[in-house]
């Protein structure tokens, strides 16, 4: 039996030899060993944060819409600082002041955000030019040191809303990230470049330096073993058609209002327009970009910086009486061929009626859709709130709503960028909460201005144009996306846009309203988007409002195997066929020609010329 005394001395001898052998090499290295003596001496350890490019953004056509720039901020270590330095010829190299210089190395080192002893930001976005002056001299500024960034340059001047902009983070940011970010770090704002900030960011590397007392790099820490190299972020190719994109853009000068169009057989967006605009070189991340920033914001009529095909709340209008006819149709409350007679007004009680415009009589259907019958619609609207009985109008609405959602109203889409609204379909809780005084309750007549696409029923552009492509695959589509593939990795995109979403529409019901649809456009309210030798399907909408109009369209082409699903919405353009049919009809030609026909040009010149922004001076509108 082994004795414990015994076991008790072994383990005694035992930790006395493991730490004599310690003290003996701590010894050797601090004493005896040259080589890490004289370093020590002279060297001091720095840890250099890497940063990764952001990813590079070109479009479908493999034009580049959005690569980088090299810009520097200087850092600084305050404990490391020569007290003696020459400041004045300091201040003159990096251009700025006494004040800004005594400014931005003294911080309040009560907080725990600041230490003397850890690096911190001096001064930013330095342009590579007048670095380089500086770099010179940086030997004679101990504690100063660079760190090389990017920021973002656009070769063209297009596309502002889709890409976004970058900000430098807050602290609320930098707590939340686990370490991600830190001061004077970038991210993305809005458009992809926040919607997929984790794809483009990339990962930061380290690298270990021993510097001597001059700043000066003396070698690399135990060999470089410990570093790590900055990973660069995706790089991705959008769905975007950067042509198309500068057309629309053109087309909506000097108005406001949005431009949505999809590639129906992927859901990919070729064009996604907000008007007004920016140059997004204008506010880059650059001493200038203040002041752009400043004049952007100020301009608080056209707001610049809203993006009108996702954010903007519009009532669809007349375009949503396509979708209306297919839900109808399903539920069978009409037939294509049911026929209502309209004599110019739809009388909702004896004291109560809807005016409708001038048209010949309605026979089915595709002729309702065609001529773009008010009545017809409010019959229908009224007939489906209905169908489960006079005192049950919110059954009936409670089911229009539930196809509709599958139609992608009422929900975001998903698009990669954050800042999408949902829309808005008012259900039987909102009428209920709406009309809780009504001893009665509400009834179907109280919103039959829904099937008109008017009332309380609200939509973005990019929705309105996600309708068309479902009419286009005659019942399903693929979620709208920005980003068509990533280039330098073998990641996929995101599963949700590659899944077909399919509406419980019966097949046979698509024709008579995609017939309705052409014969809007061949010889119905929608003429002006006519294109020789391509069929187009679409439908106009005016949106009413206190003031002009606005002016609505949605549609495809060509009627078979489309190529292309677009909405316009142009604020105050006045009825539908008057200015966003022609800047659809343009937009189709010139994605599937490349070029205007000759029979085209007089539209595109009226378009150009229309002014459309409200006057400062009245805030009347002008046409």
């Amino acid at each position: 039996m082994i004795n414990l005394a015994d076991r008790k001395n072994s383990i005694i001898i035992f930790v006395v030899l493991c730490c004599s052998l310690l003290l003996f090499k701590a010894a050797h290295l601090q004493m005896l060993d040259i080589k890490y003596k004289e370093k020590a001496k002279k060297a001091a350890l720095y840890k250099n944060v890497l940063y990764p490019s952001r990813g590079m953004i070109l479009d479908r056509n493999e034009k580049l819409m959005v690569t980088n720039a090299p810009l520097y901020d200087i850092n600084v270590i305050y404990r490391n600082v020569d007290p003696n330095m020459d400041t004045l010829a300091f201040c003159k190299l990096l251009g700025i002041d006494k004040q800004t210089f005594i400014t931005n190395l003294n911080k309040d080192w009560k907080n725990p955000l600041y230490h003397k002893s850890v690096p911190f930001t001096f001064l930013s976005k330095i342009r590579p030019e007048d670095f380089a002056k500086f770099h010179e001299h940086l030997h004679k500024f101990p504690g100063f040191y660079p760190v090389l960034k990017s920021i973002r340059s656009y070769p063209h001047h297009n596309a502002a809303h889709v890409l976004g902009y970058l900000g430098e983070v807050n602290w609320d940011i930098i707590n939340r990230s686990g370490g991600e970010y830190s001061p004077g770090d970038y991210i993305g704002i809005s458009g992809l470049e926040k919607g997929m900030e984790k794809q483009l960011k990339g990962k930061k590397g380290i690298s270990y330096v021993l510097k001597d007392n001059l700043g000066r790099q003396v070698g690399l820490f135990d060999n470089g073993r410990l570093d790590s190299m900055a990973v660069s972020g995706f790089d991705m190719m959008a769905g975007i058609d950067l042509e198309l994109q500068q057309y629309g853009e053109e087309l909506m000068r000097n108005k406001r209002g949005a431009i949505v169009a999809i590639e129906p057989s992927t859901g990919e967006i070729l064009a996604m327009v907000s008007a007004p605009s920016y140059d997004p070189n204008s506010i880059a991340l650059d001493k200038n970009r203040s002041v752009a920033f400043d004049s952007l914001l100020s301009d608080t009529i056209n707001r610049p910086f809203l993006d009108r095909s996702l954010i903007a709340n519009y009532p669809p209008g007349s375009i949503f009486k396509p979708v209306f006819s297919l839900i109808a149709m399903q539920k069978g409350i009409v037939q294509p061929t049911t026929s209502f007679y309209c004599d110019g007004a739809y009388e909702i009680s004896a004291t109560k009626a809807q005016k409708c415009h001038a048209h010949p009589p309605i026979s089915n259907i595709s002729n309702a859709i065609q001529y773009s019958c008010n009545s017809y619609y409010y019959h229908l609207m009224r007939l489906f709130v209905n169908q489960y009985g006079f005192k049950k109008p919110g059954m009936g609405l409670d089911t229009l709503v539930s196809y509709l959602k599958e139609f992608g109203l009422g929900h975001k889409l998903g698009v990669e960028n954050p800042a999408e609204i949902a829309g808005f379909i008012p259900d039987s809780k909102y009428y209920d909460k709406l009309y809780k005084r009504e001893i009665n309750g509400w009834k179907a007549t109280y919103m039959l201005s829904i099937g008109i696409g008017q009332g309380e029923l609200q939509v973005s552009t990019l929705q309105m144009a996600n309708l068309a492509a479902v009419i286009a695959n005659r019942g399903y589509y693929y979620a709208p996306h920005l980003i068509k593939k990533y280039l330098n990795t073998t990641e996929p995109i995101n599963e949700k846009f590659r899944v077909k979403n399919r509406v419980r529409i019966d097949q046979r019901y698509f024709d008579p309203v995609i017939d309705g649809m052409q014969l809007a456009v061949e010889a119905g309210t929608a003429r002006a988007a006519v294109l020789p030798g391509i069929t187009v399907c679409g439908k106009t909408g005016t949106s009413q409002n206190r003031g002009k109009d606005h002016s609505v369209f949605f549609g495809f082409a060509p009627r078979n195997n489309p190529k292309i699903a677009i909405a316009v919405y142009v604020e105050h353009g006045g009825w539908g066929g008057e200015t966003a049919t022609p800047i659809a009809g343009l937009m189709i030609e010139k994605y599937i020609r490349r070029e205007i026909s000759p029979e085209k040009k007089q539209w595109e010149d009226r378009i150009l010329e229309k002014v459309l922004i409200p006057s400062i001076a009245d805030n009347s509108y002008e046409d």
